[in-house]
C-alpha cells in the first residue's frame, strides 16, 4: 500500500494529510493498447495461454519428427547401390582361378585380398616404384596399375610361382648369392622385373640391365649388387 502525503495550504495554518490511495497516472496509454482498445484486450492472449499453446505445438512438431520419413531420404539399403562386378577367370602360378570382383579392382588388390597371394607388394600404387611388378603372358606389369577385369583368360606369374617345389629360380638364388637386397620389400618386384628382363634379352652390358630396370626403385640403393645378381643368371658369371 502506498501512502501519499498531501500538503493544503489553509489561511492560517498548514495541514498534512496522510492518504492511502494510489494517486491517478497523468501519463496516456500509448495508442492502440489494450487499455485504449477493448477489442485488443480480449484478443491478446495471456502468459498462461502462451505458455501452454507452445508447449502443446512444440510435442505435436516433436511427434512428426520421430514418426515421420527419415530426414536422410531413402533406407541406407537403397541408397548404398552394390558397384558394379563382373566375373573373372585367369591363371595364376599355374592354377585356374574364377573370381568376382568389383570392376575396379587392380590386379594387384586381386592378388593380396582374394587369392592370399601377398608377396607382390603395394609400394607406391601409382606406378612408380615396381614393388608390385608380376609377369602377364610372360611381360612385366605394373599389377596396381593393371584392372583385374581386363586379364580374363590371361597367364599372371608372381614371385610365389618362380620356385620349384624347394629349388629357387636361378635369379632368387642370384640375388642371396650376390646379397642383392637389404630390407627386402622392393626384392620381389626386383626379382620379377630382372626375369622379365632376361627373357627379353636386354642383359647385354650393366648399362642396358640398369637401363631396362629403371623402373624399379630400390630405396636401400642396391642397384649394383642387383645388376650383379641378374647379369649372374643371364650370362652365368
Amino acid at each position: 500500500m502506498t501512502v501519499v502525503g498531501t500538503t493544503i495550504r489553509l489561511p492560517s495554518t498548514e495541514r498534512v494529510v496522510m492518504s492511502t490511495e494510489p494517486p491517478e497516472s497523468t501519463v496516456s496509454p500509448p495508442e492502440g493498447s489494450p487499455e485504449q482498445s477493448p477489442e485488443g484486450s480480449a484478443s491478446a492472449p495471456s502468459r498462461r495461454t502462451f505458455i501452454a499453446t507452445t508447449a502443446v505445438g512444440g510435442a505435436v512438431v516433436a511427434g512428426g519428427l520421430v514418426a515421420g520419413p527419415s530426414v536422410f531420404g531413402a533406407e541406407p539399403a537403397e541408397a548404398a547401390e552394390a558397384p558394379p562386378g563382373s566375373r573373372v577367370s585367369l591363371t595364376v602360378n599355374g592354377k585356374r582361378h574364377t573370381v568376382t570382383v568389383d570392376n575396379r579392382t587392380s590386379l594387384l588388390d586381386l592378388l593380396r585380398e582374394h587369392l592370399n597371394l601377398t608377396g607382390s607388394k603395394k609400394g607406391c600404387n601409382a606406378g612408380a616404384c615396381g614393388a608390385c611388378t608380376v609377369l602377364v603372358d610372360g611381360r612385366r606389369v605394373n599389377s596396381c596399375l593393371t584392372l583385374a577385369v581386363r586379364l580374363d583368360g590371361a597367364e599372371v606369374t608372381t614371385i610365389e610361382g618362380l620356385a620349384k617345389g624347394e629349388r629357387l629360380h636361378p635369379l632368387q638364388q642370384a640375388f642371396i648369392d650376390q646379397d642383392a637386397f637389404q630390407c627386402g620389400y622392393c626384392t620381389s618386384g626386383q626379382i620379377m622385373s630382372g626375369v622379365g628382363c632376361i627373357d627379353e634379352g636386354h642383359t647385354g652390358s650393366p648399362e642396358e640391365i640398369r637401363e631396362f630396370m629403371s623402373g624399379n626403385l630400390c630405396r636401400c640403393g642396391c642397384y649394383v649388387k642387383i645388376v650383379r645378381a641378374v647379369e649372374q643368371t643371364a650370362h652365368g658369371k
